[in-house]
Formats: structure tokens, sequence, C-alpha cells
């Protein structure tokens, strides 16, 4: 039985020591620009699915959730740690290369977003890239991305159907920062069309998906900066990446 969602956990396991820190690290997380539904609204929306914000409640964080729209310089001053969370498509005139059909880009996002990375690596802020978040993390690095990856695959395991994850397994590096939190491989849930086609300046392979699609990748020397294809926040008994970016938070 999963325990209660406001239970603080380190390591991904209940605990009733969490991470010893005086303040409660925040845990920024950046938002969908979307139009949305709710209530008798149809309108404009910034928002963001509930688990990301309980996987980082239970990891011993505070979530703040970051509005996806301006320039974004000034959103870490508020925060310890950053969650670049999934989404539309990464505009593809940012990696030099014209739209394909499949491609559904959010440019006013990619602006926010871009700005909020590149001040977090300036000032060594604590960073986990989610599925679109790893892919802003490798394109803001100048790598570029495969646009639409059942062409590359031959399949759609990576997102069997609007709405509906895939299960992926992964291996990863042992003597990664990946491979020390989850171990050689992991069982994940993954929703995603795009994928790394040339890696990122500096990055650094950590994980892969079966076909070989590039699944983590992470900053070597960085305090911490890593990315995940997959969407770890759709396995709340599983809240070890959260937890590992909360206590590196924690000693900002």
């Amino acid at each position: 039985m999963a325990s209660n969602a406001s239970e603080p956990l380190v390591s991904g396991k209940p605990s009733s020591n969490p991470v010893s820190h005086s303040r409660v690290p925040v845990i920024g997380i950046s938002t969908y620009v979307e139009r949305a539904r709710w209530g008798v609204w149809d309108t404009d929306a910034v928002l963001l699915h509930r688990s990301y914000v309980d996987c980082v409640l239970r990891a011993g964080g505070t979530p703040v959730l970051l509005p996806s729209v301006g320039a974004g310089t000034g959103a870490l001053a508020a925060v310890d740690g950053l969650v670049l969370a999934g989404g539309a498509d990464v505009q593809p005139g940012r990696y030099g290369h014209e739209p394909h059909p499949r491609t559904i880009a959010r440019p006013e996002r990619d602006g926010f977003e871009f700005a909020l990375l590149d001040s977090a690596l300036a000032g060594g802020i604590p960073v986990l890239g989610v599925c679109r978040g790893m892919e802003v993390l490798n394109v803001a690095l100048g790598g570029t991305l495969t646009q639409h990856l059942p062409e590359v695959t031959g399949g759609t395991e990576h997102q069997p159907a609007p709405g509906s994850y895939g299960t992926t397994v992964v291996r990863l590096e042992r003597d990664s920062r990946a491979g020390e939190i989850l171990g050689a491989e992991t069982k994940c849930r993954c929703y995603h069309h795009q994928a790394v086609e040339r890696l990122g300046e500096g990055l650094r392979p950590v994980g892969w998906a079966e076909d070989g699609t590039v699944e983590a990748v992470e900053l070597p020397g960085a305090a911490f900066v890593l990315g995940v294809q997959w969407h770890p926040e759709q396995d709340p008994d599983d809240v070890r990446l959260f937890a590992a970016l909360v206590e590196e938070a924690a000693k900002q």
C-alpha cells in the first residue's frame, strides 16, 4: 500500500528521518501553457499534472509552480532546485531544423524554460529534466532532436497512443549519477515521440532503452544536472529521482 502523499521520503522510501536541513528545500516546477477546461471555464491556462507536486512533497520538498511565460530569469530567486517538466515539443528552429509535421511546439514556453535553465546552470541550481525537460537540456547545450522517433525505431512503444504511457526498461551506467540513484536497470513509464539525436556539448549519455534510444543524460562536474526521457512522476511509489534532487537542493 502506498504511503500518504504528504509523508516525506528519502531515496524513494518513507522515512522518519528525512534529509536534515534547517529549511525545507523549495523545488520550482515549470508548467504547461495550454487551452484548458474546468468548471464553467474554457480559457488559456498554466497548469501541471498533480503527480509532479505529489512526488516533490513525498521526497521532502516544497513544490512551487513556475508559470512558463515571460523571461524566466527571475524565477530562480525563490527556489533551491528545478524540475523542467514534460510537455509539448521544443521548437525545431532552436536546433536548426525545419518542423516535422508531427511536431507541436510552444515557443512562449521555450523562451521561458531556456532562460530558466541558463540561469540554473550558471547559478549551480540542481536540475532534473523530465521528458521535454531532458530535450530542453540537450538543445540548450547545442544538441539536436529526432523529431518523430517511430521513423527511426519502427515502433510506437515509447508513445503507444494519445494519453497512454508505454513501459520501457532502461539500462543505466553504474558509475553515473542516475545509476547510483536507480541501479543498473529501471522499469519506467514513458510518453515521448522525440529523442536525442546529437548530444549537447558536455552531456554524457547514461541510460538507454532496448532499441538504443538515449533515455538519460547528465552533465558531469555539475552539482546535479540530470535529464530522463521517461516520466518518473508517474510512479508515486518510487520518488528516488525527486528525493535526490531535494537532497541536493538542501545544500543550496
